[in-house]
């Protein structure tokens, strides 16, 4: 049996969030499905649902209607342990603000998903060693946020992301904190690495960003504008 070349399928999805007396539709039926291996670039203004797309494919929100499938499993099927495995086991996030603890060093702030793993990464310490390495910062795996730049905090978060040998990357807003010398370092890196076979999903406002990616979906009132491949 052939393998879904689909990691990720939305159907009709809707979002709707109640504020008060009133409905804000975030997402009005989107349909989209993204290959294993793409690297794809989610743009838009405020408000025109591409956060809110992220959190439902991140298994962080649940959708009003309609059906989102990761590796061909149904989220609306799991409950909150498979959902949280899925999160383990498959993804890996990395944020705007780096999210990292302030008195752990590099080398503890990325061994800290691999405490809930439940499936064998191998030796955590070794693993997390490995990732540092593969962001380029083997040498300050003892060294606290507060003593690193922003590139490099950013680096330990993606690091940090590699730990679970995630499929797919959830990055929003990786550059919105950094200088642009050191966002595009920053994008070269997961260039690299979806190079080595990970999905990247990118939320970001910024053209010179999003051009790093192999396809950009531009979304406008919660439904999806234009979505164009590069080199095809």
């Amino acid at each position: 049996m052939a393998q879904n070349p689909y990691i990720i399928e939305a159907h009709q999805l809707t979002k709707i969030y109640t504020m008060g007396d009133q409905q804000v539709h975030a997402l009005r039926g989107v349909d989209l499905a993204i290959e294993r291996g793409e690297f794809t670039a989610i743009m838009g203004p405020s408000g025109s649902g591409k956060s809110t797309l992220m959190n439902l494919i991140g298994a962080l929100d649940q959708p009003s209607g309609g059906e989102l499938l990761i590796e061909g499993h149904a989220l609306s099927t799991m409950n909150g342990a498979q959902l949280a495995d899925l999160r383990n086991r498959t993804l890996g996030f990395v944020f705007q603000q780096f999210n990292l603890l302030p008195r752990a060093d590099a080398l503890q702030n990325v061994k800290l998903p691999l405490r809930y793993a439940r499936h064998d990464i191998g030796d955590a310490d070794a693993r997390s060693r490995e990732c540092l390495k593969l962001v380029g910062l083997e040498g300050r795996m003892d060294h606290r946020p507060a003593q690193l730049s922003g590139g490099q905090q950013q680096r330990v978060a993606i690091a940090r992301a590699l730990a679970n040998r995630p499929q797919i990357i959830l990055a929003d807003e990786p550059t919105g904190a950094l200088d642009t010398k050191t966002s595009e370092d920053i994008m070269k890196l997961l260039v690299e690495l979806n190079a080595s076979g990970i999905t990247i999903i990118l939320v970001t406002h910024e053209p010179e960003v999003a051009a790093f990616a192999s396809r950009q979906i531009h979304f406008r009132d919660g439904l999806i504008e234009s979505d164009e491949r590069s080199g095809s």
